[in-house]
């Protein structure tokens, strides 16, 4: 009988059709409708139980006979608002969004694994989870993990994995993290307001940019002087908006970025600062509004559940680098899911060539030649838990 690995080697080829399949056809989050569509009808061609409409766009299938634990595995669906660069036949067919992260690919992963399960026996439960709106929130400040959670998706379930690709590290790497993985990822939005004016007449305006000036110099202080200099912690200045004539004072400046932490205290002080960074402009004669709501917690993975996801794969790829590294500043909303259920966040290696190709990048690409790699990871981890927990129970 051949063997799991085997066999994800023999889908390979439907895999990378999967994968640039939806990479052709990207979609913003909570809109992923024919990506869903493709997802069930890959589902039902394998005659596999799922529900669709979790979580606005979401899917959950169940494979098993229910007679052990339930456990899932996860892989998120939506695309980014980015313009795609690269001149390559599966390149984004919509303008101004792309697959930049990878969430094709593990959605392809995912149902290479959903292919294996379906062929293999075994006593227990096994949840797929196909995540919408991984990038982005709603207007209820909920992202896909969240409401997935919410809705249900992983009620019982004793532990959970997800994968993603690393687009800046060789095929035949994986990182698995005992604990911590990626950092508390919060957003702001915020006005600086003034009055607007001719440009020749400044004295009888108020200039929304030079109050914005002090309001900048503030937020880009607060790291340096009110954070601890031994905590990690992150805010940057993503968007400034501003003016659409060079003769005239605009009105207001709208700016937006976000703010990363791990420890909680230092979470607080970011918020509280930033909130008087912006108070500057009503000092000054100005006014402003600022919303920043708490956004992703951070990701942990349990240890005994990462642990046992490095066994899985030390067997399954002997030659490969297996190691931790250091928890980074992204955010990833598989930590509402790491909440809720024992999880285990495992990066994999899928680096093309020489060249960088970072995430969140208009030139962002992997090697999808690894496919079958995850998908096996993710199937084998699945059968080795519930096989290992059927004997122990």
């Amino acid at each position: 009988m051949s063997t799991i690995l085997e066999q994800a080697r023999a889908i390979q080829p439907q895999l990378v059709e999967i994968r640039r399949h939806i990479h052709a056809e990207p979609e913003l989050g909570f809109r992923e409708f024919k990506t869903s569509q493709y997802v069930s009808d890959q589902l039902n061609a394998l005659g596999i139980e799922h529900q669709r409409g979790v979580a606005k766009t979401g899917i959950v299938a169940t494979l098993g006979d229910g007679r052990g634990p339930v456990i899932a595995l996860r892989a998120d669906m939506d695309a980014l608002p980015i313009q795609e660069a690269n001149a390559v036949p599966y390149r984004s067919t919509h303008d101004g969004v792309m697959h930049a992260c990878g969430h094709d690919a593990h959605t392809a992963m995912l149902i290479g694994a959903a292919r294996l399960l379906a062929q293999s026996g075994f006593h227990g439960t096994i949840r797929l989870l196909f995540q919408p709106s991984e990038e982005w929130r709603d207007e209820q400040n909920k992202s896909g993990g969240l409401r997935m959670v919410e809705e249900g998706a992983l009620d019982g379930v004793e532990a959970v994995w997800g994968l993603h690709v690393a687009s800046t590290e060789p095929i035949g790497t994986f990182y698995i993290n005992d604990s911590a993985v990626t950092a508390a990822s919060d957003r702001f939005f915020g006005t600086v307001i003034g009055r607007g004016g001719h440009a020749s007449r400044p004295q009888q305006a108020l200039d929304p940019v030079f109050l914005t000036n002090q309001v900048l110099s503030a937020i880009y202080g607060i790291i340096a002087r009110r954070v601890d200099p031994t905590a990690k912690a992150i805010l940057s200045v993503q968007m400034i908006h501003a003016g659409a004539a060079v003769n005239v004072i605009p009105t207001h400046v709208e700016l937006g970025g976000t703010l990363r932490s791990y420890d909680p205290k230092v979470r607080e002080v970011l918020h509280s600062e930033l909130e008087r960074a912006f108070a500057l402009a009503r000092a000054l004669g100005g006014d402003y509004t600022l919303e920043h709501p708490y956004g992703y917690p951070p990701l942990v993975n349990d240890a005994e559940t990462a642990a046992f996801a490095r066994r899985v794969t030390a067997r399954l790829f002997p030659n490969a680098k297996i190691a931790q590294r250091d928890a980074g500043m992204g955010g990833e909303d598989f930590a509402y899911m790491a909440q809720k259920a024992k999880g285990g966040f495992i990066h994999l290696g899928a680096a093309v060539g020489d060249k960088l190709r970072p995430h969140h990048n208009p030139e962002f690409d992997i090697d999808d030649s690894m496919l079958h790699m995850g998908a096996a990871l993710l199937a084998e981890t699945a059968l080795s838990y519930l096989n290992e927990r059927g004997r122990t129970t």
